[in-house]
Parts: structure tokens; C-alpha cells; sequence
């Protein structure tokens, strides 16, 4: 007989309008991540991660949501975020991927460095449609 699998934990949907909203979405990822098991420097990656996606969101996009989740899979524990826009979308996705680019007057390290916080990154974006960017961090 084999024992009952834990049932997904649930999606929690947040939107991203503010900049009050931007700290609200570190929170949630910072509870997420610690639920998770992910240690402190773990947390501070995804949570940092996180902190550029959202205010990319809100900067870039005038806005959108943040779908944030555990996740399991063969026995590891991690977090899942899911930002997502109908803003302008990204002209250049492998440009806007590299380190010191930028559209703005940022350092040009918030896609790239995102990228290299996290353990599974992935973008996907089109010009006049918006911009959806999911990130995975697992528990080590």
C-alpha cells in the first residue's frame, strides 16, 4: 500500500500595482521559501530575485500579478513564481538577458541577475502582448 501524496499547495495570486505591492510579494516569497525548507541564503536569492521581477513588473509594465506557489517534485521542496504582465513586452528577450543592458536607468543586472539567483528561470515575452517570467528555487 502506498501512502497518500500531500495534496499541491495552493497557488497564492497577488497583484502588482504599487510599490507597497512590490514589498508585499518579498513577504509572501520570504514565507513561501522558509515553508519550503530553502536555507537563509537560499531565501535571500529568491527573495532578491523576486524583489527585481516584481519592480520590473510594476516600472516596465505599469503593472500585472504575481502567482506564487510551493512545489515538490521526487522528494525536493521549492517555490515557484510566476510574474506576469500585458505590458509592452521585451523587443530584445537575449539582450534584455545580458549583464549591464538596460532600458532604463537601472545597472542593467535585474533579468540577468534574477536569472542567476534562481535554479530554473524562463521568459517569455512579445512585443505589444506582455511578459510572463517563472522562476523555480529548490531547497538544497
Amino acid at each position: 500500500m502506498t501512502s497518500p501524496q500531500p495534496a499541491p499547495a495552493p497557488t497564492q495570486t497577488m497583484t502588482i500595482a504599487t510599490n507597497n505591492d512590490v514589498v508585499k510579494a518579498r513577504q509572501l516569497v520570504r514565507t513561501l521559501a522558509q515553508e519550503s525548507g530553502l536555507s537563509l541564503v537560499e531565501q535571500t536569492k529568491l527573495v532578491t530575485a523576486a524583489s527585481e521581477l516584481a519592480r520590473n513588473t510594476l516600472v516596465h509594465a505599469g503593472g500585472g500579478e504575481l502567482l506564487a506557489s510551493r512545489v515538490s517534485t521526487a522528494g525536493h521542496e521549492g517555490v515557484r513564481l510566476v510574474f506576469r504582465d500585458d505590458g509592452p513586452g521585451i523587443p530584445e528577450p537575449e539582450l534584455a538577458l545580458t549583464d549591464g543592458w538596460t532600458s532604463g536607468d537601472g545597472m542593467g543586472l535585474g533579468l540577468s541577475g534574477s536569472r542567476r539567483l534562481v535554479d530554473d528561470f524562463t521568459l517569455d515575452t512579445s512585443v505589444g502582448e506582455g511578459t510572463t517570467v517563472t522562476v523555480t528555487k529548490w531547497a538544497r
